[in-house]
């Protein structure tokens, strides 16, 4: 299967700041790919770069086989939400889409299609300035979508939404991939990703740190580690650790166990009579992942907390 966004080899420099030192990846039809990296990663630049908006220094990126600026009518190649403020705020939602349209050969008919896509029937004769964040993002989503394109890119789509909005937003997403279209999506937020991406590009310091699915990020990241729970905390962990597990304690019941089996665990406890409720095999959320992944490419560090510090 070819890759529907190709990024091969980009180097981006902004003075003396590498935004991009050697990106590379693809971006699959039929699924959805998260973008993700801590601020200053570098993937706002490479998504303008894909999109012709900024040009890169080395390396290629490529839209269907072709720079986004050799693309007729862009917009049913590939429909992108980058800022969802980008609009006239005193043109009414439905103008705004009609003058995309209008720029690409669409008719109102189609504008209407994505009207509905996007659930914003009701609102869409209202003055895009008064819209809400998470408002605009449906408008921006509706905007992307008029050319019926092949390819989406989304720059924090989630953001700005109520629940109910999030709910929307993952399945839309699912549901976009699912009809062939290739889907990337840059997010800080690990947990909707988790819930609605098939593959994963880390970023960190400008160069991809992972290409990888999301389930066999989240395997690589659980490890052996087993999660014990167990009111007999401290005897617990003085068994595992004569037994050659290495124990650390993450709850007040709660220990996570590496370099023992679930079997083993269970068995060193028995045979030393210390009581447990539950003994699995430990899980890593994509958040976890994630952060032990970029640990070492973090940019910008908060300070801890000092307590009694002025609040």
């Amino acid at each position: 299967m070819e890759a529907t966004i190709e990024v091969v080899g980009v180097r981006k420099r902004f003075g003396p700041t590498l935004a991009l030192d050697g990106v590379t990846f693809g971006v699959l039809p039929g699924q959805v790919t998260g973008f993700v990296g801590p601020n200053g990663a570098g993937k706002s630049t490479t998504m303008r770069v894909i999109l012709g908006l900024d040009a890169a220094d080395e390396g290629t990126a490529l839209v269907g086989g072709q720079p986004y600026r050799t693309l007729r009518h862009p917009l049913s190649h590939v429909g992108a939400l980058l800022d969802a403020a980008a609009l006239q705020p005193s043109r009414s939602a439905r103008n705004h889409l009609l003058w995309l349209a209008h720029s690409q050969g669409l008719g109102a008919g189609r504008v209407d299609e994505v009207v509905e896509q996007a659930g914003l029937q009701s609102v869409i004769r209202r003055k895009a300035g008064g819209y809400s964040l998470g408002m605009r993002q449906r408008l921006g989503i509706a905007a992307a979508l008029l050319g019926d394109p092949p390819v989406l890119m989304m720059d924090e789509p989630f953001n700005g939404m109520d629940p109910e909005g999030i709910v929307w937003m993952r399945g839309f997403l699912r549901a976009l991939a699912a009809e062939g279209r290739a889907v990337l999506v840059s997010s800080h937020l690990m947990s909707e990703l988790q819930d609605t991406a098939d593959h994963l590009v880390v970023v960190g310091r400008g160069k991809v740190l992972a290409d990888t699915s999301v389930k066999d990020l989240i395997t690589a990241a659980s490890g052996d580690q087993v999660a014990l729970r167990t009111a007999a905390r401290d005897e617990a962990m003085t068994v595992l650790a004569h037994a050659g597990a290495r124990v650390a304690a993450t709850g007040p019941d709660l220990l996570t166990i590496s370099g023992l089996s679930t079997e083993r665990v269970v068995a060193a406890l028995t045979e030393s009579r210390v009581p447990f409720a539950e003994v699995t095999a430990h899980r890593a959320t994509l958040e976890e992942a994630y952060m032990e992944l970029t640990r070492d490419a973090v940019e910008f560090r908060a300070a801890p907390a000092t307590p009694g510090a002025a609040q």
